[in-house]
């Protein structure tokens, strides 16, 4: 296996107008030091994460060093942000340091974010914290050990460099590995620069990397945007049947290959409440739990308008029906697949949303609320969950409606809970694990942190090794607030 420095970089992003990229050179930190590597991630680059802990290494991961053949850029692109375009957009604290290819013909996209100030910086200090590079990390590994299509996370460096936030905090990097870093916004900032030789541009880069099926033209252009609408959706479903928010969903924070993207205020759900707000700054509640299928929508509808120099109405109203339809349909078979129903009933959607509604009245945490619900026998009972529940008439109602639609299934009960077993977690990343791993590194103790990793790596896999994990939060817990301050 090579090391990271080996690695060669192909940089078709390069090719693009001049005007989508400012090349720049990252900023050094002091005295850098490894956190957590992605072993994973590491061999999907086709590394050995061994060497992530070598001075050559940590001078690139830090920025003090940059490869010979490496050409960072920062990438230019606008943003509607909570609903107002803001053409002011860019990597202003990240720089697209490669685009790497393995032996299975895989391009991957290394971005590292925390390395100094770019010309889109707009008066930050283009440094990442700790605290953010941790939660991004584990983020990035827990939904991919989910099944939730995300960008990946190598690696996480402290230093002693001061960064100044609410107090003083280490300066430190996180190297993204993403299969694309093409955003809705890089669309609406070739469509506001009013130069159609742009949206051409990017159109057929998108093809070219993500959808080399398709044709440069009128027809793969709609194409393209079809399957970017499908793709948006399927993973607007994962994130609402795993119960997780992701708290800033502005047009600059959308991958146009539908990978959950740019980790901020994100949050799992512990007690289900439908309008879960994770970010202290949405005071609106524009980015709410329940808002997330809508809003991506809308943000497709951006997209949709950047794209009229290429397409017409017609093209663009047939992607966002897309959008529905796919998203409609992958959400109940996914609930179903949650509740143990292996067949469609024509009375599944309204039980569905019961369910939902019954996890709110009886203030039931959502994933403890699935998980129990897979290694018991319905029809034998569900004390257990009743007994954590605080309307016990509302849930012996719903409980009536589970088990007679569970006594139409075909299957026998083993057959379900292992079914069941393999879509609802033991564990998720829950706000006060991350946060107890996010302060005991800040104290230099990084084994909470490696061992809550760990246990992420293995969602659905039952047992006693990672049991404190699969425990409801404590009371007080949900009253954690996250910022986009990182």
């Amino acid at each position: 296996m090579n090391n990271l420095n080996a690695l060669k970089s192909e940089d078709p992003y390069q090719n693009l107008p001049s005007s989508f990229f400012t090349q720049q050179q990252p900023t050094s930190l002091k005295n850098p030091a490894l956190v957590i590597a992605s072993k994973s991630c590491a061999e999907m680059l086709e590394i050995d994460v061994n060497t992530l802990s070598s001075a050559e290494s940590l001078d690139l991961l830090s920025g003090a060093r940059v490869p010979e053949r490496w050409n960072p850029v920062a990438m230019k692109y606008f943003g509607h942000q909570f609903g107002y375009l803001n053409p002011d957009l860019g990597d202003g604290r990240g720089l697209l340091m490669a685009q790497t290819r393995n032996s299975r013909g895989e391009l991957w996209d290394l971005h590292l974010k925390g390395s100094g100030t770019t010309p889109y910086s707009r008066g930050g200090d283009g440094r990442a914290v700790l605290r953010s590079c941790i939660r991004e990390f584990l983020a990035s590994e827990a939904l991919t050990a989910l099944g939730i299509p995300a960008t990946r996370a190598l690696a996480v460096i402290t230093s002693d460099t001061p960064v100044y936030r609410e107090a003083q905090e280490h300066g430190s990097t996180l190297l993204r590995v993403a299969r694309s870093h093409i955003r809705f916004g890089h669309f609406e900032f070739a469509y506001h620069s009013k130069d159609k030789s742009l949206s051409e541009a990017l159109a057929r880069y998108v093809i070219e990397q993500h959808y080399p099926c398709l044709a440069p033209n009128p027809q793969g252009y709609a194409d393209m945007f079809k399957l970017i609408c499908e793709a948006t959706a399927r993973m607007i479903v994962h994130w609402q049947a795993q119960g997780f928010a992701h708290g800033v969903m502005n047009t600059d924070n959308m991958s146009i290959i539908g990978d959950t993207f740019d980790f901020g205020p994100f949050g799992f759900m512990d007690r289900f409440r439908s309008a879960y707000i994770c970010n202290h700054s949405d005071h609106q509640g524009r980015y709410a739990f329940d808002r997330q299928p809508a809003i991506a929508h809308w943000n497709l509808s951006v997209l949709a308008q950047s794209l009229t120099p290429l397409l017409d109405n017609n093209a663009l109203t047939a992607g966002l029906q897309a959008y529905s339809a796919t998203f409609n349909h992958g959400f109940m078979q996914r609930m179903r697949e949650k509740l143990g129903w292996i067949n469609a009933d024509n009375a599944d959607d309204s039980l569905i949303f019961e369910t939902l509604q019954m996890l709110q009245a009886c203030r039931l945490d959502y994933s403890d609320f699935f998980r129990r619900l897979s290694y018991v026998d319905a029809a034998q009972g569900l004390a257990e969950l009743r007994d954590l529940a605080i309307d016990i008439e509302r849930f012996d109602l719903w409980a009536e409606q589970y088990k007679k639609r569970i006594s139409q299934e075909d299957g026998s009960a083993a057959q379900r809970r292992t079914s069941m077993q393999k879509v609802n977690p033991q564990r998720i990343l829950r706000n006060h694990l991350a946060q107890a791993a996010i302060e005991a590194a800040e104290q230099g103790d990084y084994s909470v942190v490696k061992r809550l990793h760990e246990g992420l790596l293995k969602p659905y896999q039952q047992g006693p090794e990672f049991e404190d994990l699969s425990a409801l939060p404590p009371e007080g817990s949900e009253a954690l607030e996250i910022s986009c301050s990182s």
